[in-house]
Formats: structure tokens, C-alpha cells, sequence
């Protein structure tokens, strides 16, 4: 069995966004030359996501405003947490959409059904932060 790693790096230039990275781990699933096997995608930091579902504008801003209802990110003082920082709100938003996906390799391909994609959560942006590919198979 063969192991491949790869990082992806993101400094987003907003607060938050969702970024489709399904062509980058693609990418790296094409450099680990594995043709069977399983693929992690997941983010290395805690105020950040990795998930999949549909790259439609919409749903996107739907998460948006949903997230905000559930985890506003102010008032600051709201969240105990925030005494030290203001991201609390980022860190319950990076629970609810979940820190890693795994994906089925077959043929060499990601193994998704209709109109999956792998998305980059990110809910406290303007710094860097790290994604971990992690590709195991034959």
C-alpha cells in the first residue's frame, strides 16, 4: 500500500468563504499515482471547514445565512471564548460544517455521485492556514 501528503495553503482576503478545491485535490490524487484507496481532505486549523455538496451560488450564500443565525458572529460579547479573541463564532460554524471529508478512489478517480465537489470552509480568513490531502491505496 502507498501513502502520498499534500498541503494546500489559504489566506483569504475575507473574514469568510467557500472555495471549491475538488480540481486541487484532483490534482494531487493524479500526483500520488494511486488508482484504489481512500482520500482524506481535511483542515488543519479549527476555525476553518472541509466539506462537500453542490458549487451553486445559492446554496452557498444559503449556508452563508443559516451559519449566521446559528453562530452569529457578533455581538463579540456574546461568546464567552471571545475574552481572548473575536472568532468564536468561527469556531462553532467550523463544528457545524465539519473538518474533514473521505472520498473513495476507484480507477483512479474521486468517486463522487452527482454534483459532489470538495469545498474550503474558512470563518476567520485573513491569516494563513493549512488542508491536508492524505491519499492511501495502490
Amino acid at each position: 500500500m502507498k501513502s502520498f501528503r499534500k498541503e494546500l495553503h489559504f489566506n483569504t482576503p475575507t473574514r469568510r468563504a467557500f472555495i471549491n478545491i475538488t480540481g486541487k485535490v484532483d490534482e494531487a490524487l493524479r500526483e500520488s499515482g494511486i488508482k484504489e484507496g481512500l482520500c482524506l481532505v481535511n483542515a488543519m486549523h479549527i476555525s476553518a471547514s472541509v466539506f462537500i455538496n453542490d458549487d451553486e451560488p445559492g446554496l452557498h450564500h444559503d449556508f452563508e445565512v443559516w451559519l449566521e443565525k446559528l453562530a452569529p458572529e457578533k455581538p463579540y460579547s456574546q461568546y464567552m471564548h471571545n475574552g481572548f479573541e473575536d472568532n468564536a463564532d468561527a469556531h462553532i460554524k467550523r463544528t457545524l460544517m465539519g473538518r474533514e471529508v473521505v472520498v473513495a478512489v476507484t480507477n483512479g478517480k474521486l468517486d463522487f455521485g452527482p454534483w459532489e465537489q470538495i469545498f474550503y470552509g474558512e470563518f476567520d480568513g485573513k491569516r494563513s492556514k493549512r488542508v491536508l490531502i492524505k491519499i492511501i491505496g495502490d
